[in-house]
């Protein structure tokens, strides 16, 4: 069922667990993360990059993703990610998305607040909400971000911006980095403490990739209530490919749906195991959009 990104991280952040926000980049992967959840009883999120959006068709992926989510007995909403391009915004509120995130973290302060804004008033104006970042996650995923830190803010400012702008969920940096860590992160779930201290506003974490399910449970209990996993999901999918190809190449035998099928069962796996760390096994209820 299609559902508000909203309505299903304020339940998530309710019931003490946090939400799984899933990249995708094909019909496949989107298929497979929705019936994964759909068979963990889990709500879910759905994200596309804007390097995925642009080269697959708004249309074409808002299509996909309804057709899934009607055939899915939780709630499943569907999210841009890391989108610093207001048309590329502007095309998926007309689409009827459930959510943008505005990346601002390239721009200076003043400028990332008003252009914020701007997204913000535009988003909701047709009922679409919008997950603000105005201090840099480290890291560089599909071809947006930085490998250096540029832009950082108090916990104060952060939460005084974000009621300015009327954004609706908040992705602060808390230690983490997109793509593979090269060693362990410093993590700062201190940050999320802060926040939650001082404002309700959903937290989201990004960069989850590769952290230890003890690592999750204490963002979550600090009040993280969405958490963004891509790289784990392109690397499964990849590597699920690459092992159904060598054995379609061994057995001779060149048919497409064994391999579809051997990667589906493995990206399915590679999301039950996020949800059940997420601790949002069985957690589904109502919320139709």
């Amino acid at each position: 069922m299609r559902a508000s990104t909203l309505d299903i991280v304020r339940q998530a952040q309710e019931g003490g667990y946090a939400v799984g926000a899933f990249n995708v980049f094909d019909d496949l992967s989107l298929r497979s993360v929705v019936q994964a959840a759909s068979a963990a009883g889990s709500p879910v999120i759905i994200q596309f990059s804007v390097r995925t959006a642009r080269a697959m068709g708004v249309d074409l992926v808002t299509a996909m993703f309804h057709a899934a989510a009607d055939a899915a007995t939780v709630p499943v909403s569907l999210h841009l990610d890391h989108c610093p391009d207001v048309s590329v915004i502007e095309d998926v509120v007309r689409a009827g998305w459930s959510s943008v995130l505005f990346d601002a973290s390239h721009l200076g302060l003043a400028e990332a607040r008003e252009q914020t804004r701007r997204v913000v008033d535009l988003a909701h104006a047709r009922g679409v909400e919008v997950e603000s970042e105005i201090e840099n996650i480290v890291g560089v995923e599909d071809g947006v971000g930085s490998d250096v830190l540029t832009h950082a803010y108090s916990e104060s400012e952060l939460v005084e911006i974000a009621a300015e702008t009327g954004a609706d969920l908040l992705a602060p940096q808390l230690g983490t980095a997109h793509g593979l860590y090269k060693g362990r992160p410093v993590l700062r779930p201190d940050r999320v403490t802060a926040l939650r201290k001082l404002s309700d506003m959903p937290i989201v974490l990004h960069g989850g990739t590769g952290l230890t399910d003890a690592e999750f449970r204490t963002f979550i209990d600090a009040g993280v209530s969405k958490i963004n996993v891509s790289t784990a999901i392109k690397r499964i999918y990849m590597e699920a490919s690459a092992e159904a190809l060598r054995t379609a190449r061994d057995a001779n035998r060149w048919e497409p749906l064994p391999v579809f099928d051997a990667i589906s069962a493995r990206v399915a796996e590679t999301v039950t195991a996020h949800l059940e760390a997420f601790g949002s096994v069985a957690r589904a209820s109502g919320g139709s959009r």
